[in-house]
């Protein structure tokens, strides 16, 4: 019989593979937010620049998810 048992919540902690994909996917948003703020006053059309604030406003809420994650866990 196969005695493996599972955890129902998994741990609050980061392996260090964990914190390479959180440190990438910070970069990623952190990259395209400053392109979305960067580039946004060189645009004329209303409508781009209400996508280009749009997808800023994404990359920020995805940042900080990031620092969320990164703030609720343990370092045991």
């Amino acid at each position: 019989m196969n005695n493996i048992q599972y955890m129902e919540v998994p741990s609050n902690i980061l392996t260090g593979k964990d914190l390479d994909y959180l440190s990438d996917m910070f970069e990623w948003n952190y990259g395209g937010y400053k392109k979305m703020k960067n580039s946004v006053g060189q645009v004329t059309d209303q409508e781009i620049v209400a996508v280009m604030d749009k997808a800023a406003s994404i990359f920020d809420q995805n940042l900080n998810t990031v620092l969320s994650i990164l703030g609720g866990v343990s370092n045991e």
